[in-house]
């Protein structure tokens, strides 16, 4: 589907996902970028998107942005989102991927934009009783992060009935990579991440890769997890675009590839791809972190149309790009 040309609004466009997102979006779309930084970069925003500092607590800075710009489409990526500190500060979480999630529906409905695309989580589901994970799996997040992604899903279905914002929630599971051209990638000021931690070991920035736990019910006794690229991901976010304006229909998505691969097993991968040794240490296990987490993503592949193009090699190696570049 062809679309027109449409002004979109990207709350949180300046992280990781949403800066990639945004550098598709630009090829087709007027862009604003709406980002507090206070985990984002600024550098990371592509030069042909219009940037605006600003965080969705400040609804008379949020209304002036929708006032002065005919908004077609949101996308909101603004959510924090780790998942030890929500369990420290739950307030933090609720209260900016809540309360603040509700500011900018409040400001849609006030400026008559009807269309949001979501960045929602696997963490939803908690700790899974079926793999693949299909969308209808029960949902019974285990910590405040993924019980914040929850309420929003629910909160915009109950704008849809309400306020007629029809939304599309994408539920990403393990996003790594980093841009084909090397000109963004993943920036975190805390870095939680499985591939990029090991690359900062390879790279000499850690003594040790820690994996938490080598005694799960899998084949190798580490976690299992199930990893999409980022540009994969910023693509799916096009792709319901497409979808939502022909369709104007709310529904919830997973994001994945349907492969998981052990922490071990990513290990040995980025061993091979760097060339690099890679010590490790055993730790204690993360309280709450399920076994396995892998996608079904057929819904999402037969109604939308969109498939994952890259493969776990493709994002170590480009993941691998960007660290040696930017370390």
């Amino acid at each position: 589907m062809v679309l027109i040309k449409m002004k979109i609004l990207v709350i949180g466009g300046a992280g990781y996902i949403g800066s990639h997102t945004v550098k598709e979006l630009v090829k087709e779309h007027n862009v604003i970028v709406y980002d507090n930084l206070e985990t984002g970069h600024e550098e990371l925003v592509d030069k042909k998107a219009i940037f605006v500092k600003g965080d969705l607590a400040d609804k008379d800075k949020l209304n002036s942005v929708f006032k002065d710009n005919k908004i077609d489409v949101v996308m909101h990526f603004a959510n924090h989102a780790l998942v030890a500190e929500s369990v420290e500060n739950p307030s933090k979480y609720f209260e900016n991927n809540v309360f603040n999630g509700i500011n900018l529906l409040d400001v849609m409905v006030k400026s008559n934009v009807n269309k949001i695309i979501f960045s929602s989580s696997c963490a939803v589901y908690g700790i899974p009783k079926e793999i693949p994970i299909i969308e209808g799996h029960t949902l019974n997040p285990i910590n405040p992060y993924g019980e914040s992604k929850m309420m929003f899903e629910r909160i915009l279905r109950y704008y849809d009935v309400a306020h007629g914002i029809k939304s599309i929630s994408l539920r990403y599971f393990n996003v790594a990579g980093a841009s084909l051209d090397c000109t963004i990638g993943e920036k975190h000021d805390i870095e939680t991440h499985l591939i990029p931690i090991i690359l900062d070991a390879a790279l000499g920035k850690k003594e040790y890769m820690e994996i938490l736990g080598d005694n799960y019910g899998t084949y190798d006794g580490t976690c299992i997890r199930d990893f999409v690229h980022v540009v994969d991901v910023a693509n799916a976010h096009l792709a319901a675009l497409g979808y939502l304006v022909k369709n104007m229909q709310t529904k919830s998505y997973n994001i994945g590839t349907g492969q998981g691969y052990s922490v071990k097993e990513i290990i040995e991968l980025c061993k091979q791809i760097t060339g690099r040794e890679i010590k490790t240490l055993i730790k204690e296990k993360r309280k709450g972190d399920p076994p396995v987490l892998v996608a079904n993503s057929d819904r999402f592949n037969e109604e939308i149309g969109w498939n994952a193009k890259f493969s776990i090699t493709d994002m170590i190696q480009h993941a691998w790009n960007w660290h040696q570049k930017n370390n």
